[in-house]
C-alpha cells in the first residue's frame, strides 16, 4: 500500500465523516478500513481500487441524488473480502450499519449506504436509483480501460483466486462474465456509458473467448 493514496484517502475520510456530524474521531476508523482494504489475500479488491472506485464517485458526483452516501457505500463496498467466502457484500453492508451507527451518522444515511453495498451484488440499480448507478458504474469502471489495464485486472483476479483449478475458475468466470453482458445496460450515467461501454463490451467478449 502506497503511503499517497493511504494520506489522501484518510484524509477523504476524515472530511467526509466530519461533514455528517460524527460523534467520533474518524481517522482510528479510517486507520482500520485501509487494514482490511490492505489484507494479504487480496489482489484486486485493494486500496487502489478503493481509490479507483472513490475517483469514479467523484467524477459522476453530478448524477447522484446523496453523492456523500454513495462515497461512504464505495469504503465500505469490499471492505469484507474473502474470495474463498460467499456473503462478502453482505458482511460488508453489516460492517457499514456497525461502524456508521457508532459514528454517530444519521440512520437514513447508514440505511442508504446498506442498500447501496448490497446493490453490489447485482450491479443491476433500478430504473432512477440515481446513488445506486453512480456506485454501480464506479465499480464497474475498470472493465472499460485499456486492453492492458484491463488483462491487469483480468490477472489480478484470476491471482485473488489461486486457489481454485483452473477449469473450475474458468467456468465461474465465465458466468460472471455472461451475467454482466446481460445486463440491460453495463452502465446507467450518462457520462460512464459514453465512456466505457464500447471498451467494456470488447474487453468482457474478448476475456470471454479466451475461457
Amino acid at each position: 500500500m502506497s503511503a499517497m493514496p493511504t494520506d489522501i484517502l484518510l484524509t477523504a475520510w476524515t472530511a467526509l465523516l466530519h461533514r455528517h456530524g460524527t460523534t467520533d474521531d474518524p481517522e482510528p476508523y479510517g486507520r482500520e478500513l485501509l487494514r482490511r482494504w490492505s489484507e494479504p489475500q487480496r489482489r484486486y479488491h485493494t486500496v487502489e481500487h478503493l481509490h479507483a472506485v472513490l475517483r469514479h464517485v467523484d467524477g459522476l458526483a453530478g448524477h447522484a441524488a446523496d453523492p456523500d452516501a454513495v462515497r461512504l457505500a464505495a469504503w465500505f463496498h469490499d471492505a469484507v473480502y474473502r474470495p474463498d467466502r460467499t456473503e462478502n457484500e453482505e458482511r460488508s453492508a453489516a460492517l457499514a450499519v456497525r461502524a456508521l451507527t457508532a459514528a454517530g451518522l444519521p440512520a437514513e444515511r447508514v440505511a442508504e449506504v446498506e442498500r447501496l453495498v448490497l446493490l453490489t451484488v447485482t450491479h443491476d440499480p433500478a430504473p432512477g436509483d440515481r446513488n445506486g448507478e453512480v456506485l454501480c458504474d464506479a465499480d464497474l469502471a475498470v472493465l472499460g480501460g485499456t486492453p492492458r489495464e484491463y488483462a491487469a485486472y483480468a490477472a489480478a483476479v484470476r491471482a485473488e483466486y489461486g486457489f481454485v483449478p483452473e477449469p473450475d475458475f474458468r467456468a465461474g468466470r465465465a458466468a460472471v462474465l455472461r451475467q454482466l453482458l446481460a445486463l440491460p445496460a453495463l452502465y446507467r450515467t450518462p457520462t460512464a456509458r459514453e465512456r466505457f461501454t464500447a471498451a467494456a463490451r470488447a474487453n468482457l467478449t474478448a476475456e470471454l473467448e479466451t475461457l
